[in-house]
C-alpha cells in the first residue's frame, strides 16, 4: 500500500510534493518532544542560533521525505533536473580507473545523489534497515533500481564493498551514522566530539580507492537539485581518528553550503552503550 501511495504521489509536481513536505516538517517540529529538542540542540551546537533556522531545517527534512516519490518512481525526469558546477571533479576521478568511495551525509537528497552517480558508474550503497520493519520492502524495491545496488550495513555489506572497490567500481555510504564499538573513533563534528565511523578510511587504504564527499542540494521552487563533489586529499592520514577528523571536516564544509538541508534532528552525538566516553585529551 505504501509503495502504491508513493507511486501515485510521484505524479504530483515536484513543487507540490516539496511544499507538502515542508508543511508537514514544520507541523512535526511544532510538537513538543524528543525530535524538536534534539534538532534545536544540534543546530545550536553548530552555531545556528536563529529560531527561524531550526524551523527551516525541519521544513527541509519534510521536503526530503516527500520528494522521494519523484526520486524513486520518476527517476529519469528527476535526473534531468540535476545540475552540477563540479562535474569535472567527478569526471576526473572516473578517468583514473580506480575504485571510488562516495561519502554522502544526511544532507539534501542523498537518494538523488546515489542515482546521479549511478548514471556514470554502477554504485553499491550501504544502508541500515529502517526501524519500522514494514517499510523495508518499499525501501528495497525503490532503492535497488537505476544502477544502484543496496547491501546491508553488516559484514556482508563490507565484503561487497571490498569486492566492488578492488574491481575499480563505486560504493557509497552515509558517513555520519553512529557506528558500534570497534567500528568508530571520536572526532569533532561542529565543535563536539562525535563517535564517527572508521570504515571509509580502512576501505580506501586497503584498496587504494578515491574518497569523495558528495551531496545533492535541493534547489528552490522545485527547480531540481545541484550535485556537489569534494575529493579527499591523498594519501589519507594514517590513524583512524585522523581519518575521521578529515572526513568530518569535509562534511562540515559541505553542510555549511546549504545548512538548512542537513538532518539536524538525527541523533548524531549519540554514544552507544558499549562505547567509552571520549578521552579528555580528545575534548577541545
Amino acid at each position: 500500500m505504501l509503495l502504491f501511495t508513493f507511486r501515485l504521489l510521484s505524479y504530483l509536481p515536484l513543487t507540490a510534493l516539496q511544499a507538502m513536505g515542508r508543511l508537514g516538517g514544520r507541523l512535526v517540529f511544532a510538537l513538543p518532544g524528543q525530535y524538536r529538542e534534539r534538532l534545536l540542540a544540534n543546530v545550536r551546537q553548530a552555531g545556528y542560533l536563529d529560531p527561524a533556522f531550526a524551523r527551516r531545517a525541519a521544513a527541509e527534512a519534510g521536503a526530503m521525505i516527500m520528494e522521494l516519490a519523484r526520486v524513486w518512481f520518476r527517476t529519469p525526469d528527476s535526473l534531468a533536473r540535476v545540475v552540477s558546477d563540479q562535474e569535472a571533479v567527478f569526471t576526473e576521478a572516473i578517468s583514473e580507473g580506480r575504485g571510488i568511495l562516495f561519502l554522502t551525509p544526511h544532507l539534501g537528497s542523498f537518494e538523488m545523489a546515489a542515482r546521479y552517480i549511478a548514471q556514470r558508474k554502477p554504485l553499491t550503497v550501504m544502508f541500515r534497515p529502517p526501524r519500522k520493519t514494514f517499510l523495508e520492502p518499499t525501501m528495497q524495491a525503490a532503492r535497488n533500481a537505476a544502477g544502484v545496488k543496496t547491501v546491508p550495513a553488516a559484514q556482508q555489506g563490507v565484503r561487497a564493498f571490498l569486492r566492488s572497490l578492488k574491481s575499480h567500481q563505486a560504493v557509497g555510504m552515509l558517513p555520519d551514522q553512529v557506528p558500534g564499538e570497534g567500528d568508530g573513533a571520536w572526532a569533532p563534528f561542529f565543535g563536539c566530539e562525535a563517535w564517527t565511523v572508521t570504515l571509509p578510511g580502512k576501505l580506501a587504504k586497503s584498496t587504494d580507492s578515491i574518497v569523495m564527499v558528495t551531496a545533492c542540494e535541493r534547489l528552490p521552487q522545485g527547480q531540481g537539485w545541484r550535485m556537489h563533489f569534494m575529493r579527499a586529499p591523498q594519501p589519507l592520514p594514517e590513524s583512524a581518528r585522523e581519518q575521521a577528523m578529515l572526513f568530518n571536516r569535509m562534511m562540515e564544509q559541505l553542510i555549511t553550503r546549504f545548512p538548512e538541508q542537513y538532518l539536524w534532528g538525527y541523533h548524531r552525538y549519540r554514544r552507544p552503550s558499549d562505547v567509552p566516553p571520549p578521552p579528555e585529551s580528545a575534548v577541545d
